[in-house]
């Protein structure tokens, strides 16, 4: 990059006789590409810092008899949290992906969840060496549970609006109070995003009266028509866990 800068303001400069005002201009363009690589590295950082912070909130905390209140971030560490850029991605096909610059050397898996700053984003795909191809929340193919956080009931989220900025949360018995401007959050059921992680706000409740539940819009908190920074979350319980759920007598 500095090449081409450089070469820029020598032929500017023969063109135009050294005119101070074109160099200036030049010089103030290279500043400007150097502070956005900067910006990009400072975003990074944040990035990584919000990624050990959001471990931390989610250690297993261990209460003693004396009250006291200890979070081990080595030995009870339930959630690893793996900073990522998105370097590409869709959000009016019937079927969105995202690409991240983060792969399977530095930890991602298939089946881990994607989350941003706002909210969830997706669910890996697949993984090379360094970059992985996640399931967007825009994908009909994307499934999660999602639960109400002021009632505690669950339902299922799928993106079915053909809108990048809603998803419809579903199976919801008509007989619980649903209304505009309630909170929806993760369940973590499925061991893909941890409990508790913001998913959007009730947009709209409406009745259909052939079906028991009712039709909710939620509004995303995620905007995924933006690239940014994200974390790949890694559930260290979920192989214990799925063993255990796997010895369930079928019905």
């Amino acid at each position: 990059m500095a090449m081409l800068v450089n070469g820029n303001m020598h032929q500017r400069a023969q063109a135009i006789s050294s005119s101070n005002a074109t160099i200036a201009r030049i010089y103030g363009w290279r500043n400007g590409i150097t502070e956005f690589a900067s910006l990009r590295e400072v975003n990074r950082a944040l990035a990584e810092q919000l990624a050990r912070e959001r471990e931390k909130d989610r250690s297993v905390i261990i209460t003693h008899d004396s009250g006291t209140v200890l979070i081990d971030t080595v030995r009870h560490l339930r959630y690893r949290f793996i900073a990522a850029q998105v370097i590409n991605s869709t959000v009016h096909k019937e079927k969105n992906y995202l690409t991240l610059d983060k792969g399977a050397d530095d930890g991602v898996r298939a089946d881990m969840g994607v989350i941003g700053a706002d909210g969830i984003v997706g669910v890996v795909r697949e993984a090379s060496a360094h970059f992985a191809l996640v399931i967007s929340v825009l994908n009909d193919d994307h499934a999660a549970s999602a639960q109400l956080k002021h009632t505690q009931h669950f339902g299922q989220l799928k993106w079915n609006t053909d809108d990048p900025a809603t998803v419809s949360l579903t199976d919801i018995d008509k007989h619980v109070p649903v209304h505009v401007g309630d909170t929806v959050l993760t369940r973590g059921s499925e061991g893909i995003y941890p409990p508790g992680i913001m998913i959007g706000t009730v947009e709209k409740v409406a009745n259909d009266p052939s079906i028991p539940f009712h039709v909710i819009i939620v509004h995303l908190s995620e905007d995924l028509s933006r690239s940014g920074y994200v974390h790949v979350v890694s559930d260290l319980m979920r192989q214990e866990r799925d063993s255990l759920q796997a010895k369930a007598p079928a019905e």
